[in-house]
């Protein structure tokens, strides 16, 4: 069997909640596991692959690629997703993908009803202990700390682990669009390595926000998406 028509494995780390899925090549989801990872995503991240393949009966050798979220998010998170995603790709010989993942947490909030399909999503996520970041349509900016976020014209937000940082009415829609992120990370990620994926060297994190100590991006180390 060519690795497009087996199933995929799909990751995302970029928040507090950590999420494993095994999709069929055309996007549909097997089955997914999701745990409160807090900041300690590698902790638990290659034993929860192991126990969803195991219950699945899926060997990883059977895995026809590999997808991942690659942000905004948590600075630990993403590089610890993108790691183990980049590892098992690597190691398989497969393709991988990496998918936005405050584009997949918005097609998740409308999936679960918590906004209208005809109003654009603004995904708000942390950015260390004081700043954010905006996500609309996959495109991200900084919100320094004590900044509102200047939403587009309609647009609904929704907001992930910013509890007493943001609007209880977005929260609340960032809730259900967690509970619906597998169904929309299988797609997302089987989509994107139907395309062609990515190139596993040039994959990296969209931290928009530098981590700590770094004070504006140098040198070789790409700090944001590049593609090439």
């Amino acid at each position: 069997m060519s690795t497009a028509a087996r199933p995929v494995l799909a990751i995302d780390t970029a928040t507090s909640v950590a999420c494993v899925v095994l999709a069929a090549a055309d996007g549909a989801m097997l089955a997914a596991d999701a745990w409160t990872a807090g900041h300690r995503h590698g902790e638990e991240l290659l034993a929860r692959i192991d126990a969803l393949l195991a219950r699945t009966a899926i060997a990883r050798s059977a895995l026809g690629g590999v997808a991942v979220g690659i942000g905004p998010g948590a600075f630990t998170g993403l590089r610890v997703g993108i790691a183990t995603a980049k590892g098992l790709a690597a190691g398989l010989g497969v393709p991988i993908a990496g998918v936005g993942s405050g584009v997949v947490l918005a097609a998740a909030a409308v999936a679960a009803g918590a906004v209208p399909p005809d109003r654009p999503v603004a995904v708000i996520l942390p950015a260390g202990p004081s700043e954010r970041t905006l996500d609309v349509a996959g495109v991200a900016i900084r919100l320094p700390a004590g900044l509102e976020p200047d939403l587009p014209p309609g647009a609904v937000l929704v907001a992930v682990d910013l509890d007493g940082r943001a609007p209880a009415d977005a929260l609340a829609r960032g809730a259900a669009a967690r509970a619906a992120l597998a169904v929309e990370l299988a797609r997302a990620g089987a989509a994107r390595l139907r395309a062609g994926g990515d190139d596993l060297a040039r994959l990296v994190p969209e931290y928009v926000t530098p981590p700590r100590g770094i004070a504006a991006p140098t040198g070789e180390v790409a700090w944001s998406r590049t593609r090439g």
